[in-house]
C-alpha cells in the first residue's frame, strides 16, 4: 500500500514517469535491469534480498542508475551501509511527500540525498574507510570564501557534531554556531547541512 501510495504520487508529477513497481529485492534486480530508469526509490528491509543487497547489484550493473533509500530506520549503521552499496540518498519514510518528490528530483541532478540528522557522522565514516573518495579537481564554486572559523565549524559538521556539542567543543555560543552554519549554507547554495558536508567531502575541504 506504501508503494502504491508513492507511485500514485510520483504519476501525477509532469516531470516525472513511475515506469515499474517491485516488491521485493530480487524483482527490483529484474526490473531495473530491464528498465534501466534515472531513480529507484528502495526499501531496506524486503522478503528474499534487502535492499541493501539489491542497491549493490544494480549499482554495479547500471552505474548511471540513482538509488535513494526510502525507509523506516533512522540508524546510522544502516546509512554506513547505504552509502557502502553506492545509493545517493537516505530518505525517512515519515518524511512529507514533498521531500520525497524533491529527494528524487535532487538525485537526478547528481545532489547526495540525506534526510536525516544521522547522516553527517555516517558519511564521515564513509571517507574514512575509503567508501567515499575526494574528487579530483576544482573545489566548489562558493558564493564567497569561508572565513578561518567557518572552515573550523564546517570541520566539526563533518565529524557529525551538531550544533550544541560544536559551540561547547570552540566555546562559543549556540546562537553563534547556528549563525556560521547558516552563512555556510548560503555560500555553498545547499539546503541542509548534509549537502554541504557531502560536498565538502567530496571535493576534500574536510577530513
Amino acid at each position: 500500500m506504501i508503494r502504491q501510495g508513492f507511485g500514485y504520487v510520483i504519476s501525477l508529477q509532469d516531470d516525472l514517469v513511475l515506469v515499474g513497481e517491485a516488491a521485493d529485492g530480487h524483482e527490483a534486480v529484474e526490473l531495473a535491469l530491464k528498465l534501466r530508469p534515472d531513480i529507484i526509490l528502495m526499501d531496506i528491509q524486503m522478503p528474499g534480498m534487502t535492499g541493501i543487497e539489491a542497491a549493490r547489484t544494480i549499482v554495479r550493473q547500471l552505474p548511471q542508475t540513482k538509488i535513494v533509500v526510502l525507509t523506516t530506520f533512522n540508524d546510522p549503521d544502516y546509512i554506513y551501509e547505504v552509502i557502502r552499496c553506492g545509493a545517493v540518498g537516505y530518505l525517512l519514510k515519515d518524511a512529507d511527500v514533498e521531500d520525497m518528490l524533491e529527494a528524487v528530483r535532487s538525485a537526478y541532478r547528481g545532489e547526495a540525498v540525506y534526510r536525516t540528522d544521522l547522516a553527517a557522522d555516517a558519511l564521515s565514516r564513509a571517507v574514512a574507510s575509503g567508501c567515499i573518495l575526494p574528487e579530483a579537481g576544482a573545489k566548489p564554486a562558493l558564493l564567497e570564501p569561508l572565513t578561518e572559523r567557518e572552515q573550523e565549524i564546517l570541520q566539526e559538521m563533518a565529524y557529525g557534531l551538531r550544533n550544541d556539542r560544536i559551540a561547547r567543543k570552540l566555546v562559543i555560543t549556540e546562537g553563534t554556531v547556528k549563525s556560521h552554519v547558516h552563512r555556510i549554507l548560503q555560500k555553498f547554495g545547499c539546503e541542509d547541512r548534509t549537502q554541504v558536508v557531502v560536498m565538502a567531502l567530496r571535493h576534500g575541504m574536510v577530513k
